[in-house]
């Protein structure tokens, strides 16, 4: 078994407690803490976890929330199934199969 780190991003859940319904509705409380982001952005920063996150960002979410990281980030540990070698040394996941040459011919050539 492999252990790897996974999380859990809350904002959806914890805006809906306080009510907030609509992404657009961050946009002005996230312009007033200095953070400028467009609907668009905000409505991924809302709907989907992100990969990389500003710490103004994080500081200005916890801000208008009420909240601290901890509250918006449940981080986990996910453990992950290893294939093993086999006996002759071989992994047994799938090996993709191997390449093939193509040559092209072009008016002209043969």
């Amino acid at each position: 078994m492999m252990k790897r780190m996974g999380f859990t991003w809350n904002l959806r859940r914890l805006m809906a407690e306080r009510e907030m319904y609509q992404t657009t509705d961050l946009v002005p409380l996230l312009a007033e803490y200095g953070v400028h982001l467009s609907r668009e952005q905000v409505f991924r920063l809302v709907t989907q976890p992100p990969q990389r996150l500003s710490m103004d960002t994080l500081a200005a979410l916890c801000g208008i929330l009420g909240v601290t990281p901890a509250d918006l980030i449940s981080v986990e540990e996910i453990r992950v199934q290893v294939a093993k070698p086999t006996a002759t040394g071989e992994n047994t996941t799938a090996k993709a199969p191997p390449a093939r040459r193509v040559r092209v011919l072009r008016p002209g050539d043969r």
